[in-house]
């Protein structure tokens, strides 16, 4: 009996579950990293953080000086 197709089916299937869970949660998450990584930038550049209507849409705003 030849096995060996098994095996490699099975390691398939298990990465491509594993691809489609990590690619879900990028989805999910994508606009809150986006918005973690603007925040620290703003913040080295020496900008406002402005957080959006949505997450992913914040952005940085110079800061007004009065």
């Amino acid at each position: 009996m030849k096995r060996d197709g098994q095996a490699l089916v099975e390691y398939i299937l298990i990465i491509a579950l594993i691809s489609v869970i990590a690619i879900a949660l990028v989805n999910y998450f994508g606009g809150y990293l986006k918005d973690a990584i603007t925040k620290t930038s703003c913040s080295l550049v020496g900008e406002e953080y402005v957080k959006g209507d949505k997450p992913g849409e914040a952005k940085c705003e110079e800061v007004k000086k009065e």
